[in-house]
């Protein structure tokens, strides 16, 4: 029984003690009613507390999950800094630094996708609170979760399931193109071409990373692959404009770091030249 229902019940109890008439035959009928309204009551009580008490634990779990993704962003910046850091003569270490670097960003993508579920389900708990006869909306479509498809896809891609991590990252490019994680999976799909040695397929899909998430996370790591790319096609001229192109635009970048190291391994002299 929902509250809202019991609250219907205890009125028409109250309603009908009043009409019953007040003499010495009702007494035993008067005290029954009385005891089924304080149980009504008792029993709404409960209903909240048991709500009250749901709703302390989804505000918990999202403060926690919150306070993750800080931590990361933490983490993320100081190896940042690290990266900025170095000099040409480190390249290798400048890889395996942006690696971790790369792979820190994925956790951070993959904690934000946790915080939007759990601040979805708040939500519609405080919605049910309202209104505790809604009925839950129906969810879009055929398609499924978003949260489910794109953590699905990162994980496949992580280990090494690169044909089933481009399904999924192609269906939830399908059907959440307008999504913040969207620009992501469209980078995963181009880069699981790259490493399969797909380069000219490769080169068209970081093209759409560029084109159509030019503010998105994954721009310049989209840019300095679709370069090394091009190397591998040959197209030497188009990868040194590519590259440098990367470091004019994003100076300060752990991608940029890359850019210079591969100029100075093609043109053998300083990538500003």
């Amino acid at each position: 029984m929902t509250i809202k229902t019991a609250a219907r019940f205890t009125l028409i109890l109250v309603l009908t003690l009043a009409a019953v008439p007040m003499h010495a035959g009702t007494k035993e009928q008067l005290i029954q009613l009385q005891t089924q309204v304080q149980a009504l009551q008792d029993q709404m009580a409960r209903m909240q507390t048991s709500f009250d008490e749901r709703m302390g634990v989804m505000r918990s779990l999202v403060e926690q999950t919150t306070d993750a993704v800080n931590r990361l962003n933490g983490s993320l910046n100081a190896l940042d800094k690290g990266v900025k850091g170095l000099t040409s003569e480190t390249a290798s270490k400048t890889d395996q630094v942006s690696a971790q670097v790369q792979s820190l960003q994925d956790s951070v993508d993959e904690l934000k996708s946790r915080v939007a579920k759990l601040s979805k389900q708040l939500e519609d708990i405080q919605a049910a609170q309202q209104n505790l006869n809604a009925a839950p909306a129906a969810s879009a479509g055929q398609a499924p979760p978003a949260d489910e498809l794109y953590n699905g896809g990162l994980r496949d891609y992580t280990t090494g399931k690169y044909d089933l991590a481009q399904q999924e990252f192609g269906d939830y490019l399908k059907y959440y193109p307008n999504t913040e994680l969207a620009g992501n999976a469209q980078f995963y799909v181009a880069d699981i071409l790259f490493k399969q040695g797909k380069f000219d397929q490769a080169v068209k899909e970081y093209d759409r990373v560029l084109e159509q998430f030019p503010g998105g996370n994954k721009t310049a790591a989209a840019q300095l692959k679709k370069g090394f790319a091009l190397i591998e096609l040959g197209r030497k001229e188009e990868a040194v404009k590519e590259l440098r192109s990367l470091v004019s635009r994003y100076p300060r970048s752990p991608e940029a770091v890359q850019a210079k190291e591969r100029l100075r391994r093609i043109s053998g002299t300083s990538p500003g030249r």
